[in-house]
């Protein structure tokens, strides 16, 4: 049986936003089994894995994105598996015409072209890896459902379609991308967008979850971390260029 509490022993892992949340979480995953991880993000937390490097940068802009590359390179001598889930949004209520010019370009900035930006930059040291794995963090919001998150949802909506061409270009070199999807899932960002949610719909965030088939409830960081590091993992050797949805079976309603 093989041994998955050392599986990532000697790899190289970036995770961007990876302070807090899902990002917090898989680099404890990842930490756990055995790799070297470096994580990103803004500003450090409470949460973020004291036994993970951090380097503090803003990857929504194409000098902050570079830099954070180029000082995990030099940290890590190389790179075997890299995170794509910094994102951020806030719901534009009332709708799509609350949307401004600002909004919809913050928006592809920091939930598209941050991925794009620091992928660039790495892509060459994950093809010398010969087994290197991305994993893209998308988000339910791409279906198109509520207007109020339309400029989530397009900017990530991106992201889908960049992972899948990415896919194929890296297939030849042995490194395998992956989207993974999350439905609800109990992070403070997370949390924080549903609060202004339920509020300007008059309900709970609890009634938010009733339409979760599985058990009626958010998921954890933790659960969606175990997606991640199985997709980075030589488990999911043969897999690439898949969207994979974690959402408790709420699917494309999420």
């Amino acid at each position: 049986m093989k041994d998955y509490a050392n599986e990532f022993k000697g790899k190289k892992a970036l995770i961007t936003g990876g302070s807090r949340g899902i990002g917090a979480a898989t680099a404890q995953r990842l930490i756990d089994g055995g790799a070297n991880v470096v994580v990103s993000a803004r500003s450090r937390h409470a949460q973020t894995p004291l036994a993970a490097t951090f380097i503090q940068g803003d990857i929504s802009t194409f000098s902050g994105a570079n830099a954070v590359a180029e000082e995990a390179l030099k940290i890590l001598g190389g790179l075997d598996i890299l995170v794509n889930n910094a994102g951020a949004t806030a719901p534009k209520l009332p709708g799509i015409e609350a949307i401004s010019d600002d909004d919809w370009m913050e928006s592809l900035m920091i939930n598209f072209m941050s991925a794009v930006r620091v992928t660039n930059p790495l892509l060459q040291s994950l093809r010398e890896s010969g087994s290197g794995a991305i994993v893209n963090i998308s988000s339910g919001g791409v279906i198109p459902f509520h207007g109020f998150l339309a400029h989530y949802g397009a900017a990530k909506a991106a992201l889908n379609s960049y992972t899948k061409s990415l896919a194929k270009e890296l297939a030849p070199a042995g490194v395998r991308v992956n989207l993974v999807t999350p439905g609800a899932i109990i992070t403070p960002g997370g949390d924080e967008g549903r609060k202004q949610l339920s509020d300007a719909m008059g309900i709970t965030t609890e009634q938010l979850f009733s339409y979760i088939p599985l058990e009626r409830r958010a998921g954890t960081a933790e659960e969606l971390a175990e997606t991640i590091a199985f997709l980075a993992s030589e488990r999911a050797s043969y897999i690439t260029g898949h969207n994979h949805f974690v959402t408790g079976g709420l699917g494309e309603l999420v």
